[in-house]
């Protein structure tokens, strides 16, 4: 597998091999793969280096998504200690380590450990750890651990281990 980030000073030389491919409709596995435009780019003299990479962190599905992010949130500790002044927290208790976004209201909560909550989210009477919540996302009598919620999503409701796409609506209130 290749992993990280990458960099390349020439862009339109990438592209270009990605181009090529694609007109060619040249796949491995029956997809286009990135590891054949660099092998061609290799070929025609291009220079890579590479760097150590001491943590995997995958996110390919809801599970390990959550880990890497709990993961990334101990790694940057020291950096989240202070939260956007933009952000109410009324009543709660946030466990570190935690992301909280800007605009983001707490009411009644705990929050925490290892939780990311995206701008402009409302929580209320609810607990959660070991989460991502993304943007404009409102939860109210939660329990959640292990859980991933999308964008503009609404979860109203019980304990549960949670993984939830933009715009959708989960009541249990009824």
């Amino acid at each position: 597998a290749i992993i990280g980030i990458y960099y390349f000073n020439s862009a339109e030389k990438l592209m270009g091999e990605i181009d090529y491919i694609m007109s060619n409709d040249i796949k491995d596995g029956g997809e286009y793969q990135l590891t054949t435009a660099l092998e061609n780019l290799r070929k025609k003299g291009a220079k890579f280096s590479l760097g150590k990479v001491n943590d995997w962190m995958d996110c390919g599905n809801k599970t390990i998504t959550v880990q890497t992010n709990g993961k990334i949130l101990e790694y940057e500790k020291e950096n989240l200690s202070e939260y956007p002044a933009s952000a109410q927290i009324e009543n709660s208790l946030i466990i570190p380590p935690c992301f909280i976004g800007e605009n983001v209201k707490i009411v009644n909560s705990i929050i925490g450990p290892r939780v990311s909550l995206g701008n402009n989210t409302v929580v209320k009477n609810s607990n959660i750890d070991n989460s991502l919540i993304q943007e404009r996302t409102e939860i109210q009598s939660a329990n959640l651990s292990n859980s991933m919620i999308g964008n503009s999503a609404k979860y109203i409701g019980t304990s549960i281990n949670l993984s939830l796409g933009d715009f959708s609506v989960l009541d249990f209130s009824e």
